[in-house]
């Protein structure tokens, strides 16, 4: 069985819209705000919003389901120009960290970037997600740089960025 399921309907992207809203509140509010992760969700989760990334910016999703419940998503664009495998959203329920699933997950990112001859993954992450960041660290990333956006409604967020090189198929062997 899969650890991530395709987005490619309905259901499954209010599923992600869903998880969203859980997972969002859940660990942001006391980073960023209620009222600032809130309007995030609406402008960057909410499920008329998923499918505006699917249909007109390239990204694809998936659900992180190790058994018959999904348990968090990943959100990816491609982008071979850059020669690179933007990971924009991965979040797992709370009650679902530090299960190895997200080491899961990348291993799977890895793999397609290595599939479709890219050869970094990147990624923002919060300059505050201390979590996040520390295991992206273990994972392999390297800190990059840090950008600071305003996303709308006066919230500037910054993030830091992060990558990894992938070796070729060829250089494993």
């Amino acid at each position: 069985m899969t650890l991530c399921t395709k987005v490619q309907n309905n259901p499954q992207i209010e599923t992600v819209a869903r998880l969203a809203k859980i997972i969002w509140t859940e660990h942001f509010n006391e980073m960023i705000g209620p009222e600032a992760v809130a309007y995030m969700i609406e402008t960057f989760q909410s499920k008329p919003a998923i499918i505006k990334q699917i249909k007109e910016q390239g990204y694809t999703y998936y659900l992180i389901q190790p058994g018959q419940k999904a348990i968090g998503y990943a959100g990816i664009c491609l982008n071979k120009e850059k020669d690179e495998l933007f990971v924009s959203k991965l979040y797992l329920l709370s009650s679902q960290r530090g299960k190895g699933y997200g080491k899961q997950v990348m291993q799977f990112l890895e793999n397609m970037a290595r599939k479709h001859q890219v050869s970094k993954i990147s990624l923002t992450v919060y300059h505050k997600n201390t979590t996040a960041i520390q295991a992206y660290k273990k994972m392999g990333f390297r800190h990059t740089g840090s950008i600071k956006r305003d996303i709308g409604k006066n919230i500037i967020i910054h993030d830091y960025t992060m990558e990894k090189q992938i070796l070729s198929e060829e250089s494993i062997k």
